[in-house]
């Protein structure tokens, strides 16, 4: 067999090669990371669930989800342990300050404006106007309301719900 038949296998086996030492690589830093955790440490579980680490046996570990609310899991079913920032900053909603420089961002934009004072020229041309009703009206409505006009009976009936006075 020449060599360039066998290519193609040796690429093959060397990817598998490199994909299965990553993998393996991963798993190492997860087992270390689960025997250096410490009991008072905040802790996420591969299902989502955040907790203190109570205590912590050879395969399992024991979590504290809430006050009186014990959990035992297996040490394979922890996901992540949290620093103390980021688990309070999960659980208990309590930021850490990272900006030292006090830039304060607004909630909205009225702070973005440029002056504080109101224009008095857009309060005054409101004021004049009479307010627009945008309101459905009828038709024999509109005619009475205006002054002038008298309802006529050439005015469109009202609809009705379905009722017909066909004879």
């Amino acid at each position: 067999m020449n060599t360039l038949t066998l290519l193609p296998f040796i690429v093959l086996i060397g990817a598998m090669f490199l994909m299965t030492r990553s993998a393996k690589r991963k798993q190492q830093q997860a087992a270390s990371m689960r025997n250096e955790m410490q009991p008072g440490a905040g802790v996420r579980t591969i299902g989502g669930l955040y907790a203190t680490v109570k205590e912590v046996n050879e395969d399992t570990v024991l979590l504290d989800a809430a006050p009186g609310v014990d959990l035992l899991f297996a040490k394979n079913s922890i996901g992540a342990v949290l620093t103390d920032d980021e688990y309070n900053r999960i659980v208990h909603g309590i930021e850490h300050d990272l900006k030292t420089d006090g830039t304060v961002v607004p909630d909205d934009a009225s702070s973005l404006t440029e002056t504080d004072e109101p224009a008095a020229d857009a309060s005054s041309d409101a004021s004049d106007d009479k307010p627009i009703d945008l309101g459905k009206k009828d038709a024999a409505d509109d005619t009475a309301d205006e002054p002038g006009k008298a309802k006529s009976d050439e005015a469109e009936p009202k609809k009705t719900d379905g009722e017909t006075d066909a004879k």
